[in-house]
């Protein structure tokens, strides 16, 4: 695995390329050629998009795939394939024409529709729209950070399931990655922890083309990439000209050689090779050659046809050996796992359910539920459900960015994944949000598990992207947001989120739910288990809070719930801001105001409800406030008067910050009589904040 110094010097981005001799057989050569025209006509076609990168990666994407990549096309989801990702997912069009080339159901047509409605050939991969794309990348380093999850999940199901003599899961995950992708904290975050933990069945192929957008990298990037990340664990094996299929191979056996820790290829490539007008320009990346540089180009390549799309067919008929010797290997895995179902029947009857989406919910009547009265966090409630369910829900993992004390998420009593030892449950990602983000995503794409990661409410921020892609891929990742308001008090405004409620709403098909108390966190986790088409998000409290009467069966699930009756006026609030509206309730009382408190736990699962429900808890005509201790947009959808905090906190104890800032039951009762004296009708909304 070590770096000798020529090695780390000939690893300098800033560094002259100077090419040796391709090696490649005629055959070889016309089959990495169709990508080039592939990606280059369909391009064109769509009149937008990236040729050069795929133009470039040809060779590499060839030599990865008809070589070493176990894949199966009659079956794109076969549990034991190498998980392949383009995290550099400009670069789509490499992995569609290998993916059309190698007989996946993506055809010519689809290729020719790039980037227009309903293809399934987007502008960037995505999950669940093209055959055989494992996660959605674009914003670069997310891919790189996805494909470390995978390869944890598959060390982590490996450690399951295989017997000896019986290794079932064996598969590597594959990830392309390019310059901007090595300049991002994502993937900075999500590659030091792979050096830590060695995965070593993990290898990204790093397209060291020296251009971006705004011309050479030479102008914002002249590092040592390989040193970097021979300093964080990896093995690092240089291909100086990316168009040579023997060196290529070379260095892919060589992966398989070192199973202690992950690999990095750096391939030095052309970025749009072939072009004699462009080749080795930033006006190759992002936008068409041109029909005459295209032309050009097929001349330069010794393409014999000028037609756009058209392959001949002793390119396909190459292709069609490439996938039957794939097939070989699934029908040789295939054995294995009759030999391992027969020899270990209980086992192999987990690996397939933890595969599928869960049909039962044994794990529900383990749910934890809490004392009316008593006082608790609703972090802590929510670390002893998941201690409750762990037992009867053995997919659940997870962990949390370096505040599992705090955010209350370690499993007792299930171990740490860790170097060498994948067996535990508890995931430690260290300071690395962002980082924790992507990997969660891997995780669930992958299968088998349902992931949780933990961090405070005002962190979301830093994983934020993250947090986008897995609601965009539907993935039912889980989110531990504690410390949610100004009541954590004396760490200060840094740590005291106020907008983030409403950015995170802002998500689409993401849940965000902020339970009242303990029992409600319970039927929170619930919903979240439950949950198989996108990403929740928990909101959670540092400070002790009531507990509550528990919900009755189904209004949680409609997102709000009546905690007392009132024919008056309805008090809104969610989380910690539910006890300050029954307190504000009782003063009420004393001055002959019936008012409601209703807890919406989230805006989301309100808003999907039926009418007639949503008219029970806010029926029309009646005055409506909102309490919240966060920025009031987005309440005026529901209140007439919101009470909210469109400013920063302070550092004080949370007590004193929540007086000193207006969240007292006093001036919710005041803000709530003066409403209901001006008996101001629904529409005109008055939002007043802190």
């Amino acid at each position: 695995m070590a770096l000798v110094a020529e090695d780390l010097r000939r690893d300098a981005t800033c560094h002259d390329h100077q090419p040796g001799v391709d090696r490649a057989t005629p055959e070889e050569l016309q089959a990495v050629n169709a990508i080039r025209v592939l990606a280059m006509d369909s391009v064109e076609r769509a009149g937008s998009g990236h040729p050069g990168t795929p133009m470039g990666l040809a060779a590499t994407g060839y030599t990865l795939w008809s070589r070493f990549l176990s894949f199966d096309p009659s079956d794109p989801g076969w549990a034991n394939r190498d998980r392949f990702v383009m995290s550099n997912g400009h670069a789509a069009l490499l992995q569609y024409a290998l993916l059309h080339l190698t007989g996946f159901p993506i055809s010519l047509d689809d290729l020719k529709s790039f980037r227009q409605w309903g293809s399934k050939a987007p502008g960037h991969p995505e999950r669940g729209v093209t055959p055989g794309i494992e996660v959605t990348t674009g914003p670069l380093g997310q891919g790189l950070a996805n494909g470390v999850g995978m390869a944890v999940a598959e060390r982590m199901l490996a450690s399951r399931f295989n017997r000896s003599g019986h290794e079932i899961v064996d598969h590597r995950t594959w990830v392309v990655a390019g310059d901007g992708d090595m300049m991002e904290g994502v993937a900075s975050e999500a590659a030091s922890l792979a050096g830590h933990l060695g995965l070593g069945r993990l290898t990204v192929l790093y397209d060291d083309n020296h251009i971006s957008i705004e011309g050479s990298t030479d102008i914002a990037f002249c590092e040592e990439v390989g040193a970097r990340f021979a300093a964080y664990g990896w093995q690092v094996l240089n291909v100086e000209n990316g168009n040579d299929i023997e060196e290529l191979a070379g260095a892919l056996t060589a992966v398989t050689a070192e199973d202690g820790a992950p690999t990095l290829i750096r391939v030095r490539t052309s970025i749009g090779y072939g072009s004699p007008g462009k080749q080795d320009t930033a006006e190759a990346h992002g936008a068409p050659l041109g029909s005459e540089e295209v032309a050009a180009t097929r001349r330069n390549l010794g393409w014999e046809s000028q037609q756009p799309f058209e392959i001949p067919d002793d390119v396909y008929d190459h292709y069609r050996e490439i996938a039957e010797r794939a097939g070989m290997r699934r029908r040789e895995w295939d054995q294995r796992w009759a030999r391992y179902a027969d020899e270990h029947p209980e086992a192999a009857a987990d690996f397939e359910r933890g595969l599928s989406p869960r049909t039962t919910d044994d794990w529900r009547g383990s749910l934890s539920s809490f004392e009316v009265g008593t006082k608790l966090a609703t972090r802590k409630a929510s670390g002893k459900v998941i201690n409750a369910i762990a037992a009867q829900l053995p997919e659940l993992i997870g962990g949390s960015a370096d505040l599992a004390p705090s955010t209350s998420t370690s499993i007792e009593g299930a171990g740490d994944v860790a170097r060498g030892d994948f067996s535990g449950r508890n995931f430690h990602f260290g300071v690395r949000e962002h980082g924790m983000g992507g990997i969660l995503n891997g995780m669930a794409a992958y299968g088998g598990f349902r992931p949780y990661g933990a961090t405070f409410l005002v962190f979301s921020d830093y994983l934020r992207p993250s947090i986008r892609l897995a609601a965009l891929m539907e993935l039912p990742v889980i989110y531990v947001m504690t410390h949610d308001s100004i009541a954590l008090g004396e760490d200060g405004p840094t740590h005291q989120p106020v907008e983030h409620l409403l950015s995170l709403r802002a998500i689409p098909n993401l849940v965000v739910m902020r339970p009242a108390d303990a029992n409600e966190t319970a039927q929170a986790w619930r919903i979240a288990l439950q949950r198989g088409d996108g990403p929740t998000l928990l909101v959670l409290s540092r400070q002790d809070l009531p507990v509550l009467e528990p919900p009755e069966p189904g209004t949680i699930d409609n997102g709000a719930r009546i905690v007392e009756k009132g024919t008056d006026v309805a008090i809104v609030a969610t989380g910690s801001e539910v006890e300050l509206a029954l307190r504000a309730r009782s003063i009420l009382e004393g001055k002959g105001v019936s008012a409601r408190v209703v807890s919406m736990i989230s805006m989301e699962l309100f808003d999907r409800a039926p009418g007639e429900y949503r008219d029970h808890i806010l029926p029309p005509g009646m005055p409506v406030v909102a309490v919240e201790a966060g920025v009031t947009l987005g309440w005026e959808r529901y209140a007439d008067v919101a009470i909210g905090l469109d400013r920063f906190g302070a550092s004080a104890p949370g007590e004193v910050v929540q007086e000193r800032l207006g969240f007292t039951p006093e001036r919710v009762a005041e803000e709530v009589a003066q409403l209901v004296v001006a008996a101001q009708p629904r529409g005109e909304n008055d939002v007043t904040t802190a």
